[in-house]
């Protein structure tokens, strides 16, 4: 049937003939017939719309690799346009097979998520996800050309696009990933002596990458209680995946990190969970979507559905009733390669401190894809505060801001989808109590 048009099919498919069942498929005859049905029909049926019928079946349909296969089959037949969530779209995309790098934390939910439960498909991509342990190496595979896109630190897109610390590489923030889900973690030994960041003083402490969100908000909480960063304790670049292991054997005192590796020394009594950063800045920024310029350039189709696929799947992260699913979908060793119910834990917001207590921080971790300017106006001036702009003159804040972070794609993706976008670009922050003001502060630059 290869040669046939196929009708695209979804729970919302009102063909008598194409009815799926109303509940659960809960064993295996169940779900042999109905892959036989579907085959027989040459129906076309994404893995998304899938797995919300065989949500019963767990370790059997993992473990049914011919039904994955037919799945994966389905996705890449021709598709028709869609009305539902559940169903795929047609696209006219210059290049449908893509390579996406990322890190296997909880910032990249969007990205890896969208793999499993099949938003790439749902918008006419086939997409390969590609693991990475660090930063360094997500940042030199981009470079080079190894991916197409990539999970990338928020202030990456500026730094790659100004030069700093690489090639110069004009990079486009195209979704922000998450807010918050980054949180301090110091070892069991200081849980009777540290009671505030002043109490840092002498210890080295870890952050994934010097251009990254958790290096400059830890800079900014410790001058903000008096301490110099670069002179009062050591800052060290730690690979998130090597974190547990460097706090466990002493190497550092404690991390500014993404989670899981914050819930993963608390489940592994390596640590406690001193301050959520949540509680530093309420919904900051933390990861995004980075796209070459180049890129966007030339397959200006596959860019604007890759996009698409990814605002799409931040919106369902953001529903607290589908972090669950998502945990069980990003744990396995494909993607996180972490406990269930460490990820779950962090998802969810109901997590263990490692001080004894039981939280309920439902926002401990959101997923929010509009990329605000004020947002890379702030990590500018950080930035620049603590010497990482030094060979850099004469830079325009809010030019930089422009190019780099792309709201009117956002904007136009979630138009497009159905979902509402702010009317302003500039917002003002809440920073440890303090408003930050861009707009204000660009005005001043710019004078």
């Amino acid at each position: 049937m290869s040669g046939e048009n196929k009708h695209i099919c979804g729970p919302d498919c009102t063909h008598e003939s194409h009815q799926f069942p109303d509940a659960p498929i809960t064993n295996e005859r169940e779900l042999k017939r109905y892959e036989s049905q579907i085959k027989d029909l040459g129906l076309v049926m994404t893995r998304r719309s899938f797995m919300k019928y065989s949500v019963g079946l767990g370790a059997t349909i993992l473990a049914s690799g011919g039904l994955m296969s037919f799945l994966a089959g389905c996705a890449s037949q021709p598709a028709g346009n869609a009305q539902n969530s559940g169903s795929m779209v047609k696209a006219d995309v210059e290049k449908p097979d893509l390579t996406i790098g990322f890190i296997p934390i909880t910032c990249a939910t969007p990205i890896i998520m969208a793999d499993p439960i099949g938003f790439y498909e749902k918008h006419g991509l086939n997409v390969t996800v590609k693991k990475y342990g660090g930063w360094a190496d997500i940042r030199d595979a981009y470079i080079a050309g190894e991916v197409d896109a990539a999970h990338l630190l928020s202030p990456m897109t500026l730094s790659l696009s100004l030069g700093l610390g690489s090639a110069q590489v004009p990079t486009r923030l195209s979704a922000i990933e998450n807010v918050n889900g980054q949180a301090i973690t110091l070892a069991n030994k200081y849980k009777d002596t540290v009671k505030s960041a002043a109490d840092f003083k002498g210890m080295v402490l870890g952050v994934p990458f010097d251009y990254s969100m958790h290096n400059l908000l830890l800079r900014y909480y410790l001058a903000d209680s008096g301490l110099d960063p670069d002179k009062d304790v050591e800052i060290r670049v730690v690979r998130p995946p090597d974190m547990v292991a460097q706090l466990v054997t002493g190497n550092i005192d404690g991390y500014l990190a993404p989670d899981p590796f914050n819930q993963r020394a608390v489940h592994e009594n390596a640590g406690y969970i001193f301050k959520l950063t949540k509680d530093i800045w309420p919904s900051h920024p933390c990861c995004a979507f980075g796209v070459k310029q180049e890129f966007i350039d030339k397959y200006p189709q596959t860019y604007h559905a890759l996009l698409k696929s990814i605002v799409d799947a931040t919106n369902y992260s953001s529903d607290s009733a589908n972090r669950e699913e998502i945990a069980k979908a990003i744990s396995t060793r494909e993607y996180l390669n972490q406990p269930e119910e460490v990820v779950k834990s962090v998802l969810t917001g109901q997590f263990a401190n490692g001080l004894g207590a039981t939280m309920d921080v439902p926002d401990r971790i959101n997923f929010d894809p509009f990329p605000w300017k004020s947002f890379a106006v702030w990590m500018l001036i950080e930035m620049q505060r603590w010497g990482y702009l030094k060979n850099q003159t004469d830079l325009d804040f809010p030019k930089i801001a422009d190019e780099v972070f792309r709201t009117d794609d956002v904007r136009k993706a979630q138009q497009e989808l159905g979902f509402s976008s702010p009317a302003d670009d500039y917002k003002i922050e809440k920073i440890l109590g303090k408003d930050f003001d861009a707009s204000k502060v660009t005005q001043m630059l710019v004078q």
